[in-house]
């Protein structure tokens, strides 16, 4: 049975080829834990670590001691917002962030209502964008930390991140960037950028799952976290556990795979994206596409088929693996709150679909792909009442 063609990559990625040759040894004879530095074995594992910490680091233009390895980004985040937010109580309990941040920060910021915080959920316009300057107009004088997403998940929307971390500096407010999508994918420099907390995972960069990063700056300002998790002082005292020496050396080589392939990638995806919204759309002038035209994830393509059902759709492409949206919310029957942030009604929330496209994707495949949603959506439009259709 053939497979489908992968078109799935901002729920998470295929492991590079080069990232798990990488990983292997580590898995079988340098088995050594990264904390026994008293022999080879661990003085091996503990190397290996910092050298993925090394190459994280310099993606960043940030110090090797400012990045401590997590689980994933939903950690990472958890750990920056309550711990920010503890060592930031006398000082204030007023949060801000976004309408369509990912969950991990949304929820985690509803969990801070619930223990006295205020949180300000700024708007996006049409687009997915915020403003930077309704991000000044609503720091006060006890702000303590402002969250922002580089670029979205659902609709590919890049952020201005320069601008609002500019203003966060300006005001002595703690900016935390959720990096998930846009990590080895967009330049990143949080010195020109303003950044104090960053979040970002292995998984949405051909490298493994379960392995995560925060990036909390520990210089202009010094960034002091409250620990989440005790035990064993593991990276330098803030994430306690055994490191996975494997996983981490496999975020470290997909950080190398990114940075020598990323301009090319992304001129390549880019390419294909325009390729794929151009011919839908002329195929079906009905469709919408969700989020800005350009100013978007090279790799990003959300789309509303005005009319139809998205999972009656995503049924109907057999060849073809995509999603409603987020995998992180993809089993709730909601409508996306990224789509209601647009204007978008239920309707046409339920109408979306996400196709995100990645490294090992060829242009036969794009070409088959586009293809099939076209005839896809034309069987399903010949089946719907004319009037029917017309309505909506």
């Amino acid at each position: 049975m053939l497979q489908p063609i992968y078109l799935d990559n901002q729920s998470t990625t295929p492991l590079d080829p080069s990232v798990l040759k990488s990983m292997l040894p580590y898995f079988q004879n340098k088995h050594g834990n990264a904390a026994s530095v008293h022999h080879a074995y661990g003085r091996e594992a503990k190397e290996a670590v910092e050298m993925a910490r090394r190459i994280i680091a310099s993606e960043l233009n940030a110090q090797t001691r400012e990045i401590i390895f997590t689980s994933g980004a939903t950690e990472s985040i958890n750990l920056a917002i309550r711990g920010v937010c503890d060592q930031q109580k006398e000082k204030g309990r007023h949060l801000i962030t976004q309408v369509t941040e990912h969950k991990a920060v949304l929820d985690t910021c509803v969990a801070m209502e619930k223990q006295g915080w205020e949180v300000t959920y700024l708007p996006v316009d049409a687009m997915g964008r915020v403003d930077p300057d309704a991000v000044m107009e609503s720091i006060r004088i006890d702000t303590v930390l402002v969250s922002i997403m580089h670029a979205n998940n659902e609709i590919g929307t890049i952020q201005p991140v320069s601008e609002i971390g500019a203003i966060c500096h300006s005001k002595n407010v703690f900016f935390l960037v959720d990096a998930c999508q846009s990590f080895g994918k967009l330049p990143i420099d949080v010195q020109e950028m303003n950044i104090d907390l960053l979040a970002a995972t292995g998984h949405k960069i051909y490298g493994p799952k379960g392995i995560g990063m925060l990036f909390a700056r520990q210089k202009d300002p010094k960034i002091k976290l409250t620990i989440q998790l005790e035990g064993g002082g593991h990276e330098r005292g803030m994430r306690s556990g055994t490191l996975p020496v494997p996983l981490i050396v496999g975020f470290g080589s997909a950080i190398e795979v990114c940075q020598e392939k990323r301009d090319g990638e992304n001129a390549k995806l880019e390419k294909y994206r325009d390729q794929m919204i151009d011919e839908i759309i002329t195929a079906h002038p009905k469709v919408i596409l969700n989020g800005p035209r350009r100013n978007r994830l090279a790799h990003n393509i959300n789309l509303c088929f005005t009319g139809l059902d998205a999972e009656t759709l995503i049924t109907k492409m057999k060849g073809i693996a995509c999603s409603t949206g987020s995998a992180c919310s993809s089993a709730n029957l909601e409508p996306s709150h990224v789509l209601k942030a647009l204007g978008h009604d239920n309707e046409m929330a339920h109408s979306s679909i996400r196709f995100s496209l990645g490294r090992f994707n060829t242009l036969e495949e794009i070409q088959k792909a586009t293809r099939e949603i076209i005839d896809v959506v034309s069987n399903l439009e010949k089946k719907l009442p004319r009037h029917q259709y017309i309505n909506n």
